[in-house]
């Protein structure tokens, strides 16, 4: 048996509501992250999901932001929020725990900040905003359980991530400090999903809306994956979706997904 995790930021779900039942009854993940879903939990759409057979639990927020759990599975807890700053009111952070034959699986969907322009307050909050990742992460792998960290993380991880590495040096996506923050991550002990099935390049999850980005195959990998050694361990396999960016009024993201050798409770 295997359990499809995947992320994807949707760019504002009410818009891409169709794309969205599409590709989940295309890919039948059993756990998805969404991103950027910019409504409040209110104005979500729900019941097209449900209907689907999943679950929903949001953290959203009027016009920006915000961060959806679908899952087949049924969630014995979720929680909202990531420690380490009580005067962050931005829906960026969502976990949810669900029970498996051998234990539980954590998730947490995860929209980090941009952090541009550079030389605004944008940029420490985002480093900051890794730096309560960290925590959280080093608290979270002390108790051994199979922790999956995916989300728009928006953090270009190394030169094959992006098509021209030369244009993007000051941007807050791969400004050296942005890249250490999620080298710091990897440190702990989490894999990098996809990087632990091929070292590719080229191999994007972002295409800009301008200048023809996605048909000149410009972009960016900043959506990620990341594994506690338990879950790793049961990596199987990893996609990502591209051609979701092909579809008519796309998001400028296309899901990322790993199957992992578990099962449901």
């Amino acid at each position: 048996m295997t359990i499809r995790v995947a992320t994807w930021n949707v760019n504002s779900v009410r818009q891409r509501i169709d794309l969205l039942l599409t590709w989940l009854k295309e890919c039948q993940p059993d756990i998805v992250c969404l991103q950027e879903i910019k409504c409040v939990d209110e104005a979500f759409p729900r019941l097209e999901i449900e209907a689907l057979g999943y679950n929903v639990v949001t953290h959203g927020q009027k016009t920006f932001n915000g961060v959806a759990l679908l899952s087949k599975l049924r969630f014995d807890e979720t929680k909202s929020g990531l420690a380490g700053d009580d005067e962050d009111a931005h829906a960026r952070f969502l976990e949810g725990v669900v029970t498996l034959k051998s234990g539980v699986l954590r998730i947490a969907c995860l929209y980090l900040p941009n952090g541009n322009p550079v030389g605004t307050e944008k940029y420490p909050y985002k480093l900051k905003w890794m730096s309560r990742l960290l925590e959280y992460s080093k608290q979270r792998l002390k108790t051994e359980e199979p922790l999956i960290l995916a989300g728009d993380f928006n953090v270009i991880p190394h030169a094959r991530d992006v098509h021209n590495p030369a244009a993007w040096t000051e941007d807050a996506l791969f400004k050296p400090e942005t890249r250490e923050s999620f080298q710091s991550l990897l440190g702990l002990g989490l894999t990098d999903a996809l990087r632990a099935v091929t070292d590719e390049p080229g191999l994007y999850t972002f295409w800009d809306y301008q200048a023809g980005a996605w048909q000149k195959n410009q972009g960016l990998r900043i959506d990620h994956l990341l594994l506690s050694p338990q879950a790793s361990d049961r990596l199987a396999n990893v996609g990502i979706d591209s051609y979701v960016r092909g579809w008519e009024k796309p998001s400028d993201h296309v899901p990322v997904w790993a199957d992992l050798d578990l099962e449901a409770a």
